[in-house]
């Protein structure tokens, strides 16, 4: 099977900086589309960012120019690194991947545990 762990969440003061990672591991023959998403409490999860196999990125308005998602495909790993951190941000983050684990079958969806990231004075 897959799995992905997050790690790098945590408390930042506003105007802070975190990095996120998230490692795919298991039966992997092939990973296409990385992505992060968030949920605060009460709201309804929103993609932050994603990048392609080839290194294409897309971001939520929100993010743009704060946050950038990065991978290493030697490794498995998508990171975001975010900066400039607003309270707003505080949320659960979750890594999401399309993985390809048998070449019989098609790529499917795989999700992270999620890592906290709470932004506050």
């Amino acid at each position: 099977q897959v799995q992905l762990v997050e790690s790098g969440g945590g408390l930042v003061h506003p105007g802070g900086s975190l990095r996120l990672s998230c490692a795919a591991s298991g039966s992997i023959q092939g990973i296409y589309g990385m992505g992060w998403y968030r949920q605060a409490p009460g709201k309804q999860r929103e993609s932050v960012a994603s990048i392609a196999t080839g290194g294409s990125t897309n971001y939520a308005d929100s993010v743009k120019d704060r946050f950038t998602i990065s991978r290493d495909n030697a490794k498995n790993t998508v990171y975001l690194q975010m900066n400039g951190l607003k309270p707003e941000d505080t949320a659960v983050y979750l890594c999401n991947a399309h993985i390809l684990t048998s070449p019989y079958f098609p790529p499917n969806d795989y999700w992270g545990q999620g890592t906290q990231v709470t932004v506050s004075s």
